[in-house]
């Protein structure tokens, strides 16, 4: 295990908080979603392309985030290091998100038509008739959902990765995102080009989805809601985006509902204004304790001796 490991760690959480998103034209999601977007089409073999699909591009994405790794550790550690936490960053997502929530939240209560042009960038449900309470319903449940695959999960894999080398927990760190983003283009009902993804999505997220279920429950104050919210983790289509969600609306007391979908502790009311601020906030903290988590799962039986990680921003490169 590289040294270097939690100082990547640390390097993606600044860039995060910083920055939010690495810039749209150079994001190598962005760029992943370029290349999934011609294979969403008819085929006549619809069943091997998509295994094909679903196979490749994660592949893909895990090859390119270890040579640029492999490449950079080669000069020197701290490059290393540097390179991995800019594909550890590349990867997650925390600010944005929450950044976005809140703006739903907040409109929510003065200018409810633009809450439902903000919220499209969380949902892809039709807001046009929602209420303000159920596009606060839908901020919360998008953090939630979304805490498990845009940063529980690609900072599990880092770190699962980083038990061999940085260049392996870079690697496997993208290829959990390259299987989320075939997921999220392919991986709907209609379309049989994408079952193959969607498949194995459902299979790498169901420990995230779960791990960030306990987060949420320890964050908002309620452990004991994990195990409350069994009842309901199974009601939305996805075996996994229910445990997150449902344990935050049983942790908040609340109600959350996707119209037709699903409606989990459903007989408590939808979240007000603070309710939902609250859900956020548990959100956020369940964010920056998986980054502190991810640290100390990289640590190792190397933690005694692991560079300051300072040293990152100073040590030549």
């Amino acid at each position: 295990m590289s040294p270097w490991a939690p100082a990547a760690v640390a390097l993606a959480l600044v860039l995060d908080a910083l920055f939010a998103e690495p810039p749209g034209r150079v994001h190598p999601v962005a760029l992943l979603g370029r290349l999934v977007a011609p294979l969403d089409r008819e085929w006549d073999r619809p069943a091997v392309t998509g295994a094909l699909v679903a196979l490749g591009v994660p592949l893909l994405a895990a090859g390119v985030a270890w040579g640029a790794v492999a490449g950079a550790a080669a000069a020197t550690p701290a490059a290393g290091a540097v390179v991995a936490g800019l594909a550890l960053f590349s990867t997650t997502s925390l600010r944005m998100l929450l950044s976005t929530a809140r703006e739903v939240v907040d409109l929510t209560g003065s200018a409810p038509d633009e809450a439902r042009e903000a919220v499209r960038a969380l949902v892809g449900r039709d807001a046009s008739s929602l209420s303000p309470a159920e596009l606060r319903s839908a901020a919360v449940e998008s953090a939630a959902e979304n805490l498990a695959d845009g940063l529980v999960a690609p900072l599990l894999a880092f770190a699962l990765g980083a038990q061999l080398s940085l260049a392996a927990g870079a690697a496997l760190a993208a290829w959990v995102k390259g299987v989320n983003t075939v997921d999220s283009m392919l991986g709907y009902p209609d379309k049989p080009h994408g079952r193959a993804g969607a498949r194995l999505d459902d299979a790498v997220m169901w420990l995230p989805a779960r791990a960030s279920a306990l987060l949420l429950a320890v964050t908002a104050g309620d452990p004991a809601a994990v195990g409350r919210a069994r009842r309901w983790a199974r009601t939305p289509p996805s075996p996994n985006s229910g445990w997150p969600m449902a344990t935050l609306a049983t942790a908040l007391g609340a109600r959350l509902a996707k119209p037709g979908a699903y409606d989990l502790n459903p007989t408590a009311p939808l979240p007000d204004g603070p309710v939902a601020r609250r859900g956020v906030r548990a959100v956020g903290l369940a964010g920056v304790l998986a980054f502190l988590l991810a640290g100390l799962l990289v640590l190792g039986p190397a933690a005694t001796g692991v560079v300051p990680v300072a040293a990152v921003v100073v040590a030549p490169c």
